[in-house]
C-alpha cells in the first residue's frame, strides 16, 4: 500500500511545469507513487536540460581568462537561453530600491544562506528618522533592528509554561509564522541565539532512553549537526547517517531505506530523523517522502528548514508532511547584518515526550534600546554567552513592563518583499541563474592538455531543473593538485566576493567509480577506503542575487587558467605593502 499522502503530494506537484521544487529528488525505490506520470511534467524538466545544455556556450570551452565573454555578451547569451528571466524583473527592482548597498559597495556576498527580515533601505530610513527626533531613542516599534536576551529555562518548560512573551516577541513569532505558513494551533516556537543552538536544545530533550537512534542525512559536516550528534550521543542516542553516492552526492537510497524500515521490537518511536530538505552545500535536494518513510516506520522527525529557498515553505509540504520538530533561521540585513536568531518548532502533541534540559540558548526578542553591550555576531563560547545571558536576564528583570514599548505593527520589509514576489518569481530565478553558473565554470579546462582537464570539480549535481541555489566546487591547478579552499576564499575576498568553505563527508565510492575519481584533481580526501571527507569551497545564491553576481564569481574562477595567477597575486600583496597570504 502506497501513502495517500504521497500520491497527493505528486498530483500537486505535477500541476504545469513544476513550478514547486519542494518535491525533491530521487524518491525512495519503495516508495514510488502509483500516480499516473505526468507528461507535461517530464518534458518539461527534459527541455530544460536540453536548453542549458545546447544554449550555453555550446560546443565551446575556455582556456585563457582573456577569452571568456564579457558580461554584456554573457547576459545577452544567457537571455537567449532564459527568455523568462524577464518576468524576474521585480527583483532587480526591489534590489535598487531597498538594498541600494549590494551595488554601492561593489561586493558580492555568496557566503551564507537564508531570509533577512528588514531591508537596508527600511533600516536606514529609520536611522535617520531617530536622529533627527526630538527625543534621545526613538519608539521601539520605529525602529526595526532588535536584541536578544538569554533566558534560564529548560525547553520543556518553555514550551508549556512560556506563554506569548512580550508584544514585540509575539509580533515577531506571528509575523513569521505566517511568512513559514506554521499554524499556531499545531506547532509551538522558541527563539534560539542561532541554528546550532536550536539543534543542541532538541539533543538535551529528547528522550533517548526510550527512543535510542538518531539518524541525520547530511552530506557535510556542520557546527550545529556536530553538537547535536555530540550531545545525543553522551545522552546515550544510537548514532547512525546516511551516505551520498560521489560525484553527484545522491543519497545512498538503498542504505538510508535499510536503516529507516529496520524492525522494531516494540510499540515505540524508534529515535529521531533529522532531515534537511536540501543541502546548503552542495546544493543536492531530496524528496519530502524520505519524511514520510521515517514517519511510518516509528520515528519522530526534524525538518531542518535553514537552507531552503524564502518561499519554498509556503507550499503545501507542511500541510501534509507534520514533522514533529522543525528549525530555521532569520538573520537581519542580506550583505550587511547576518547575525539574527534562530527558531525552533516543536509539534504541540509532541512536548509531554521531551525531558527536562538545561535550556543553553533560548532567547527573548527584546528592543534594541533596552540591550546591554552585547556581541552581536554571538561568537564567543557557550560559557561567555552564559555569562552574558545572565547578566542580560538580571537587568531586564530591573525593568517594568512600561519601560518595554510594544512593536505589535512591526514591519519585516524583507519578507513583505518576498511575500510579494511569490514561489515561482524566486525559485525560477535562482533555477536560471545557478544553472548558468554550473554550465559556465565547467566550461573552463586547462590550456595544452590532451585529456581536457577541467579546471573545476564540482560535487553534487550539475544542470538539473530542480538543483538548490548552492555549488560546492574545488579549483584544480594544471599539476591536477586542488588549491587550498581556504585560499580560494582569499583571493576571492581580494576581488570583493564572499565565498564559504566547509567539509563534505559521507561520501561513498563504489568499487567501479575509483579509476573514474581520479580523472579528476586529488582532492584532500581523509577517511577510510571506502568514505572520504573532502574539504571544498562553498557559493551561495540568495533571492537578491542577479546575473552580474554569478558572472563575476566565474570571471574570478577563469583567472585560475593562469598557472602563475596565484603566485602573482602573492607578489601583488607584497607590492602593495600587506600581508603575503600562505600557501
Amino acid at each position: 500500500m502506497h501513502s495517500p499522502r504521497l500520491k497527493k503530494a505528486t498530483q500537486v506537484c505535477f500541476q504545469g511545469c513544476c513550478p514547486n521544487p519542494t518535491v525533491r529528488g530521487p524518491l525512495p525505490e519503495a516508495e514510488q507513487p502509483i500516480a499516473k506520470t505526468s507528461s507535461t511534467s517530464a518534458a518539461c524538466r527534459r527541455n530544460f536540460a536540453a536548453t542549458t545544455a545546447s544554449s550555453l556556450f555550446p560546443s565551446t570551452n575556455f582556456t585563457n581568462h582573456e577569452s571568456i565573454p564579457s558580461l554584456q555578451e554573457s547576459f545577452v547569451q544567457f537571455i537567449k537561453a532564459y527568455p523568462k528571466y524577464s518576468d524576474t524583473a521585480p527583483v532587480d527592482q526591489i534590489r535598487a530600491r531597498e538594498y541600494g548597498h549590494l551595488e554601492l559597495s561593489n561586493h558580492v556576498s555568496l557566503d551564507y544562506i537564508g531570509v533577512g527580515l528588514f531591508s537596508q533601505s527600511q533600516v536606514m530610513s529609520q536611522y535617520r528618522s531617530a536622529i533627527s527626533a526630538p527625543t534621545s531613542s526613538p519608539p521601539a516599534s520605529d525602529f526595526p533592528l532588535f536584541g536578544i536576551n538569554f533566558k534560564s529555562v529548560s525547553l520543556k518548560s518553555q514550551l508549556l509554561h512560556g506563554g506569548e512573551g512580550s508584544e514585540l516577541e509575539s509580533a515577531i513569532k506571528k509575523r513569521i509564522m505566517d511568512f513559514l505558513n506554521i499554524s499556531q494551533n499545531d506547532y509551538a516556537m522558541v527563539f534560539t541565539v542561532n541554528r546550532s543552538a536550536a539543534f543542541k536544545l532538541v539533543a538535551e530533550s529528547y528522550p533517548y532512553q526510550s527512543s535510542r537512534k538518531l539518524l541525520t542525512v547530511y552530506d557535510h559536516e556542520s557546527e550545529a549537526l556536530s553538537s547535536m550528534i555530540n550531545t545525543s550521543g553522551k545522552r546515550g542516542a544510537r548514532v547512525m547517517a546516511a551516505e551520498f553516492k560521489w560525484p553527484r552526492l545522491r543519497i545512498h537510497s538503498a542504505k538510508l531505506r535499510k536503516m529507516i524500515m529496520r524492525k522494531k521490537k516494540k510499540k515505540k518511536h524508534r529515535g529521531l530523523f533529522v532531515f534537511p530538505l536540501q543541502s546548503r552545500m552542495s546544493g543536492a535536494s531530496y524528496s519530502y517522502q524520505w519524511m514520510t518513510l521515517a514517519q511510518e516506520h516509528g520515528w519522530h522527525v526534524l525538518l531542518d528548514a535553514c537552507a531552503l529557498g524564502p518561499k519554498d515553505m509556503d507550499s503545501f509540504g507542511l500541510s501534509l508532511f507534520h514533522p514533529d520538530f522543525l528549525i530555521c533561521s532569520f538573520y537581519k540585513v542580506f550583505g550587511e547584518n547576518p547575525t539574527g536568531f534562530g527558531c525552533l518548532f516543536v509539534k504541540k502533541s509532541v512536548v509531554p515526550v521531551l525531558e527536562a534540559s538545561a535550556g543553553a540558548g533560548i532567547v527573548s526578542i527584546t528592543p534594541a534600546k533596552n540591550l546591554l553591550p552585547f556581541p552581536e555576531d554571538s561568537s564567543g563560547t557557550d560559557t561567555e554567552l552564559e555569562q552574558i545571558g545572565i547578566k542580560q536576564e538580571a537587568a531586564t528583570e530591573e525593568k517594568t513592563e512600561k519601560d518595554i514599548a510594544p512593536l505589535s505593527n512591526i514591519e519585516c520589509r524583507c519578507l513583505d518583499h518576498v511575500d510579494s514576489l511569490g514561489l515561482t518569481v524566486i525559485s525560477s530565478r535562482s533555477r536560471y541563474l545557478i544553472n548558468w553558473l554550473v554550465t559556465a565554470v565547467m566550461k573552463l579546462q586547462h590550456p595544452n592538455r590532451l585529456d581536457n582537464f577541467p579546471l573545476v570539480t564540482i560535487y553534487g549535481p550539475r544542470g538539473k531543473f530542480d538543483r538548490a541555489a548552492a555549488l560546492a566546487f574545488n579549483i584544480c591547478d594544471w599539476k591536477r593538485e586542488t588549491v587550498e579552499p581556504a585560499l580560494v576564499q582569499k583571493l576571492a575576498d581580494r576581488n570583493h566576493i564572499s565565498l564559504g568553505n566547509g567539509m563534505l563527508h559521507h561520501v561513498w565510492f563504489a568499487d567501479k567509480a575509483d579509476e573514474e575519481k581520479h580523472k579528476f584533481c586529488r582532492a584532500k580526501e581523509k577517511g577510510g577506503n571506502a568514505h572520504h571527507r573532502i574539504n571544498v569551497v562553498t557559493a551561495a545564491l540568495t533571492f537578491l542575487a542577479n546575473f552580474e553576481d554569478v558572472y563575476r564569481l566565474w570571471a574570478f574562477i577563469a583567472q585560475f587558467l593562469d598557472a602563475d595567477f596565484v603566485e602573482k597575486e602573492r607578489w601583488r600583496y607584497t607590492a602593495l605593502n600587506q600581508k603575503t597570504i600562505e600557501v
